[in-house]
């Protein structure tokens, strides 16, 4: 059965009606209706139930209809995955990533990109970092940037960047004189934090039961320069990469403290499904990325995971 014969039948299966489906195809009736006779008698079965003009696909037409679906989905990833080979400048690239990499590292990565290459589309959401997973896991994102490294398995990691995490206090704050503070130096104070389901998040939690106490937390938002804005009129402390020039920039009120603690680092990393073919377009945007990471001064090589 060719994609034309496939497009027919579940056309037909789905509407349940020659008269609906014909003109849908742009045949007349009676040429569908030998065409569905000739696939019946070849199959040596009825794949619906006659009720006036309606038709209803019976059991042996269910698991037909099943496999045709399946087998058009087959063809037209074929199709375009030929495509990509034969045209990978037009290729499309399903990028997620957290939204606190939104507002430097994607932009760089894309326009670096860009001028290397083709004028290859990007499909681009963001998300806090578990819905950024879940869309590379179930096929909805090509590639996700992340952090930390997600802990669900059938995921595909390379680290392509390390930030040096700080503590951020409002500028009349007892520690902002220091140079640099643990920690558990703050361990009394009030936090404001990203929502659990976050990458941030999961680094502040991480962090704090490593020095050995639980944050209190005064306020949980979805952007960090939210957090920023809140830490820089006094109504908490926060965990903030360090070298994020959103923040410092934009915030006059913020003191950001390096930290101490020997983990204070957040990194940031692709990940992918291993088992899954990429796209032309997709592997050479992926290739990049990495090969972009390797040329970072500091750039320590890592496991995949």
């Amino acid at each position: 059965m060719g994609s034309d014969d496939l497009h027919w039948f579940i056309t037909l299966a789905e509407l349940e009606r020659v008269g609906a489906a014909a003109e849908r195809l742009h045949l007349t009736q009676p040429t569908l209706s030998r065409m569905l006779a000739r696939l019946e008698r070849r199959l040596g079965v009825h794949l619906f139930d006659r009720h006036g003009k309606r038709l209803t696909l019976n059991d042996f037409g269910r698991v037909y209809y099943e496999h045709a679906r399946r087998a058009r989905a087959e063809l037209e990833a074929a199709e375009r995955e030929l495509a990509d080979l034969a045209h990978p400048a037009k290729g499309v690239v399903r990028l997620a990533f957290q939204h606190s990499l939104g507002a430097r590292l994607v932009p760089e990565l894309i326009a670096g990109f860009r001028r290397r290459t083709g004028r290859i589309t990007f499909t681009l959401s963001q998300d806090a970092a578990d819905v950024v997973t879940a869309a590379v896991l179930d096929g909805r994102a090509d590639l996700g940037l992340v952090s930390p490294k997600p802990a669900a398995p059938g995921l595909g990691w390379r680290p392509l960047l390390r930030q040096q995490l700080a503590l951020a206090v409002p500028a009349d704050h007892r520690l902002a004189g220091r140079r640099q503070v643990g920690l558990a130096d703050a361990a009394d104070a009030e936090f404001i934090a990203m929502h659990p389901g976050f990458g941030m998040r999961r680094v502040l939690d991480d962090l704090c039961a490593a020095a050995d106490f639980r944050p209190r937390i005064g306020f949980e938002c979805s952007n960090l320069g939210t957090i920023a804005g809140l830490v820089a009129v006094g109504l908490g402390v926060a965990l903030l990469p360090l070298e994020d020039p959103r923040i410092t920039g934009l915030q006059p009120g913020l003191t950001l403290l390096p930290l101490t603690d020997s983990n204070a680092l957040r990194t940031v990393g692709m990940i992918w499904v291993p088992g899954a073919a990429p796209s032309e377009a997709v592997r050479r945007f992926r290739d990049f990325t990495l090969d972009w990471a390797a040329a970072r001064p500091g750039h320590q090589p890592a496991s995949t995971g």
